[in-house]
């Protein structure tokens, strides 16, 4: 039995969030364990990166498939702040990631329960195993302080501007 709870993980996942918030990305932070040791980590880097697919989720997993000379992940946990988009989904299925944990919802393009339900179709040959809402709320508060600042900054702009 593991001495390290869901909890825990999740807790490094929204350190490394709040990583990206500081570098004015999207504050999603995902971390790749696999017997009680860290194989991945990543964090949104979208912006900076200039790059689409520098997620949080496919970071760790490029992080953990240069490590272990793999492109295949098998038997690992993937903890991320949000729930991931298709692409992220995808990429779990491709890696032969064991399982998923996620905090927060993410309800205009969850790809795992609040859009559509990618790992749970039953063609795909790899089936993820997932949880929703392991720190959930602070995972929420997050994000929401995040875009609340971030509007501001806007607001702020605006009305120098104008």
């Amino acid at each position: 039995m593991s001495p390290y709870t869901d909890e825990h993980w999740m807790t490094m996942a929204l350190s490394l969030a709040q990583e990206a918030g500081a570098l004015g990305e999207v504050p999603v932070g995902a971390v790749l364990v696999s017997d009680d040791a860290i194989l991945g980590r990543g964090f949104n880097r979208s912006i900076s990166s200039c790059d689409p697919t520098a997620h949080a989720e496919i970071l760790a997993l490029r992080d953990a498939g240069h490590r272990l000379g793999n492109h295949r992940i098998v038997g690992a946990t993937l903890y991320v702040t949000l729930e991931p988009c298709v692409m992220c989904a995808g990429a779990l299925v491709h890696a032969r990631i064991k399982r998923l944990v996620f905090a927060a919802s993410e309800p205009k393009a969850g790809a795992i329960c609040s859009q559509c339900a990618v790992l749970d179709m039953p063609h795909l040959n790899h089936q993820v195993l997932w949880e929703k809402g392991v720190c959930a709320d602070a995972a929420s508060q997050q994000l929401s302080d995040f875009f609340r600042v971030r509007r501001a900054a806007k607001k702020a702009l605006k009305a120098q501007d104008g």
